[in-house]
């Protein structure tokens, strides 16, 4: 009866091997193993080859296409010149050999005189382990080589980023103008408050060639060859790219990526241990800008208020007291009036993370700002000598103050890490003596773990804060040439407010529920930080002023004790009801009106004015249905 099985001959050759030589090559295997099985008898020899595909891999197309005539059961035996062509990952080349032993496939490696017909070699499991440590060593080698490359500040990549150009050499970037002006417009469209995704939609319409279309024009990128179906389609995700992209300031980094040795996948590293090299290329976007975006980003999501509009204050505004970020509103009473609350406040159960809502109108933060501005401009345009001065003196103050704070509460936090630390030890000694049931051991060992990994987390960052504290200072001179580009502050834009307000702390109002009151926002400028010009200082109250307050709260006082023995009698809730239900069709009037001008406009629309469709049937094809 007539042999159906094939004998797979095994080729295989990686970049690496093609050094050692003529010995290695493909044609040479074939020939070698050609021969053996011509002189052994061996049934249907057929060739199954991997040319330049490493050994640790094991997604090999000849070795997976051989693997699947092992699993219908068509082989009899394989022969390889020695055991490092089926693969140099000792675990994985020990799984296939199992599985070939399972299948009753006999396995043949030539030079290293392995045939599993005349039983198990006992040195083939070391002969396999030798094998992972060729690949590994040459693997340090090959790093060895890019860890000097990169070291010395050249590139190690050989695609060029969007924005740039290679040099004939091809060893400096030059600037590409044309991708150049597009980048500086996505970071200006940043600048002004849009987000990555609406960015993308503004470039698509404006027809502008997406990066992997302009890099090919010029032979270069990864996607040279291929075919795109619209060369305008920007995405939200290449926008992003681009944002983070520290090379746009002119520098070089390197080792942002790692491979490991067996599945030559490239694996993101921390920023911690990229090495950067500065002004190695001339810069497309200045430090400033990119800081500015970078924080932007960080920031609150800027979502729309419900008018079709993010509103320029968000992702700038925080709470005071408890520290959390505060989101704009609109009063439900017909009115569209932008008021920002405690994002914490809200949070149920409501007031049990933040005591008040901290309202505050946004009307009234972008006066105050605007009010700073023009004073510290007219204030630095008199006297820009005393102005710097005085701006250093505050800087000094405040960052004494600031970091003293941090290095408190970095002394406490590594205390109580170091605590934690003996409390764990304790518990796992009372549990492994009996002393202490194993419930309660797992639940304060993942209480313990969960505040100890929150406190590394802290300590991190603390240091961060103490080890730059030098590097972070202030510039007075960089604030006053902010201060100098613009001619006036009357409006202010997005684009303003980014690049001058790091953030802006609001206190509760000093009377709650009061509108005549006082109410203290702090605003922190980038560059300078905290600073309030000498003209809006604020000053003591004369005598008759004070006499004149007092009385003011004097009348409030009685006015809320009225109030509150209102409330306690009823008499308040009948006059509330009686009064809303007053004002209520005026109210509503109002809101159907704000709601069709908003609908019209496309703001939003109501499910019972889109168009009806019916329900579509779907087709399954007859290979599904199987």
């Amino acid at each position: 009866m007539r042999n159906e099985k094939i004998t797979p001959l095994y080729e295989r050759l990686s970049r690496d091997d093609e050094l050692q030589g003529e010995s290695n090559s493909i044609s040479n295997q074939k020939k070698m193993l050609e021969d053996f099985a011509r002189r052994n008898g061996l049934p249907n020899p057929t060739h199954f080859t991997d040319d330049g595909v490493s050994g640790t891999r094991f997604d090999r197309p000849g070795f997976l296409a051989m693997m699947e005539e092992v699993e219908a059961g068509r082989v009899e035996a394989i022969v390889i010149k020695d055991m490092s062509r089926l693969g140099r990952d000792y675990l994985k080349v020990g799984q296939v050999m199992e599985i070939l032993r399972q299948r009753g496939v006999r396995l043949i490696a030539i030079n290293d005189g392995v045939d599993s017909l005349k039983g198990d070699d006992d040195f083939t499991p070391f002969r396999n382990i030798m094998n992972e440590f060729y690949a590994r060593d040459t693997s340090r080698k090959i790093r060895s080589v890019f860890k000097s490359k990169g070291m010395s500040g050249k590139h190690l990549t050989g695609t060029v980023i969007y924005g740039y150009l290679w040099d004939e050499k091809r060893e400096h970037w030059l600037v590409d103008e044309e991708a150049a002006a597009v980048v500086r417009h996505i970071f200006a469209l940043a600048m002004e408050g849009y987000g990555p995704y609406q960015i993308a939609t503004k470039l698509s319409e404006e027809k502008i060639e997406m990066p992997a279309v302009h890099l090919a024009r010029y032979g270069e990128g990864v996607n040279k060859n291929k075919t795109f179906a619209d060369i305008y389609r920007w995405s939200a995700s290449t926008v992003v790219e681009i944002l983070k992209k520290r090379e746009y300031l002119g520098h070089t980094i390197n080792f942002k990526t790692r491979k490991h040795f067996k599945d030559k996948k490239s694996h993101y590293v921390d920023e911690s241990e990229w090495t950067i090299f500065e002004n190695t290329h001339e810069a497309i976007i200045d430090q400033e800008t990119f800081d500015n975006v970078q924080r932007i980003r960080g920031n609150a999501r800027r979502y729309p208020d419900g008018f079709g509009e993010a509103h320029p204050l968000t992702g700038l505004m925080y709470c005071a007291d408890c520290g959390g970020k505060m989101y704009v509103h609109r009063t439900y009473n017909g009115k569209r009036v932008p008021q920002y609350t405690c994002g914490q406040y809200g949070k149920y159960p409501i007031g049990s993370l933040c005591p008040t809502q901290h309202r505050i109108k946004a009307e009234a933060v972008l006066t105050l700002i605007a009010d700073m501005l023009r004073a510290i401009a007219e204030y630095s345009k008199n006297d820009r000598a005393e102005f710097i001065r005085t701006v250093q003196e505050t800087q000094a103050a405040q960052q004494t103050a600031d970091i003293s704070k941090k290095r408190k509460r970095l002394a406490a936090a590594q205390k109580r890490a170091g605590e934690l630390e003996k409390l764990i030890c304790k518990i796992y000694e009372d549990n492994a003596l009996g002393k202490l049931p194993d419930a309660r051991y797992e639940a304060l060992d993942a209480q313990y773990a969960k505040e100890q990994d929150a406190l590394n987390t802290e300590i991190t960052e603390l240091e961060k804060a103490v080890t730059g504290y030098e590097q972070s200072r202030k510039s007075a001179e960089k604030f006053i040439a902010l201060i100098d580009k613009y001619e006036n502050f009357d409006t202010l834009t997005n684009t303003m407010l980014n690049e001058f307000v790091e953030k802006i702390l609001v206190h509760e109002r000093a009377r709650k529920g009061s509108q005549d009151t006082t109410q203290e926002v702090e605003i922190y400028f980038n560059f300078v930080g905290r600073y309030i010009p000498p003209a809006l200082q604020p000053v003591p109250l004369t005598p008759e002023e004070q006499e004149e307050l007092r009385k003011k709260e004097e009348r409030k006082d009685r006015l809320h004790q009225n109030y509150l023995r209102r409330k306690a009698n009823g008499k308040q809730k009948e006059w509330e009801e009686r009064y809303n239900a007053k004002r209520k069709a005026q109210v509503d009037a109002t809101k159907a009106a704000i709601r069709a001008e908003d609908m019209e406009k496309g703001i939003f629309t109501t499910v019972s004015q889109l168009p009806r469709q019916e329900p579509r049937k779907a087709t399954v094809s007859a290979s599904a249905a199987i």
